[in-house]
């Protein structure tokens, strides 16, 4: 089952979206608005999922289902917490400044809670105040919870992932370093992030999903050229459960909270650090590994961040390589 956030409001209306992502059928009569299907998501579930069915049979009323004319699946959200899974890209930034990776980086996860009140659409532009401030994307995977306990385990975590989406997670890498120096976190450096046009149930991902990881490429283009194609499934050293697990340590989660799996990262086989794409490599799914990956190889970072009407656009494919989510597709443009 594949749902989307129409424009209509500031919350959106609720759509159930055909798994070719080519219909849509309205779905206010279940629920008017995604957070409130997830409030309720146990009697909201099978209603929202016998309309799918019914759409699948043309027994409803459709529309052409336009991409342009979605909000992120969730237009602002209680809560929106990233990790960073891909211990590869933590250590690459690491590397890049003569850091070592601390031991503990493979056991417990780095989470941040970033700024939910106000996502953007997966079309809208990327506003950016100043060029300088080092405007960056990144390619991630994002999950949607239930209420999920204090205390849950990993494995019992995983049954509370009901939907699944994609992220561009903008940062201001340059304005960073001055924030993390402070010993506070992220805040300024995080505007908002926008995701995929749809989101799926972990049943409509067939076998590229786990339980806990989505085993396909994420692909990102920018300027219309390939940039990143990893697999969302390798290397990721802590998966969705324990992600999740992390996050619900010391507090509950409340239905419609969003757990991102950060920057997803590959190394090549032989574990040195991935290959641009045009040289034949998986490349990346942010700009900073690239620069860091060239000033590990010649010294210096060349490649800029993101200007002023650069595209970036973020999609996975199934294996008959069409869109699941949609297209995240964003242009950077003067605030």
């Amino acid at each position: 089952m594949k749902l989307a956030s129409l424009r209509d409001g500031r919350d959106g209306r609720l759509v159930v979206v055909s798994d070719d992502l080519e219909s849509c059928a309205d779905a206010s009569a279940v629920a008017p608005t995604l957070q409130a299907a997830l409030d309720g998501w146990s009697s909201a579930a099978p209603a929202l999922r016998a309309l799918a069915e019914r759409l699948a049979a043309g027994e409803v009323p459709r529309t052409p289902f336009d991409e342009s004319e979605a909000l992120s699946p969730l237009p602002r959200a209680y809560q929106w917490a990233d990790g960073s899974a891909y211990v590869n890209h933590v250590e690459l930034v690491r590397r890049a400044r003569g850091a070592e990776l601390p031991a503990s980086f493979w056991t417990d996860p780095l989470m941040y809670q970033g700024g939910s009140d106000a996502f953007l659409g997966p079309r809208d532009p990327i506003p950016l105040s100043d060029e300088a401030w080092g405007c960056d994307c990144e390619a991630e995977v994002a999950v949607i919870v239930d209420d999920v306990p204090m205390g849950v385990s990993p494995e019992a975590a995983r049954g509370h992932i009901k939907l699944v989406m994609l992220v561009n997670d903008v940062s201001l890498r340059n304005l960073i370093p001055n924030e993390l120096a402070k010993g506070f976190g992220f805040f300024q450096s995080k505007p908002p992030s926008a995701f995929s046009p749809v989101a799926a149930t972990p049943d409509a991902l067939d076998a590229a999903w786990d339980g806990a990881k989505l085993h396909l490429p994420i692909l990102t283009r920018i300027n219309g050229a390939p940039f990143g194609r990893p697999n969302a499934g390798l290397e990721m050293t802590f998966d969705f459960g324990q992600l999740i697990a992390h996050a619900a340590k010391t507090r509950p989660l409340a239905a419609g909270s969003i757990l991102g799996s950060g920057t997803v990262s590959n190394r090549r086989e032989d574990g040195s650090p991935g290959r641009p794409v045009s040289e034949g490599g998986l490349g990346y799914s942010c700009i900073a590994e690239l620069r860091m990956v060239e000033t590990i190889r010649d010294g210096a970072p060349k490649t800029p961040f993101l200007k002023y009407g650069d595209r970036v656009e973020i999609e996975m494919l199934n294996r008959e390589g069409r869109s699941i989510f949609g297209r995240i597709d964003q242009t950077v443009r003067p605030a």
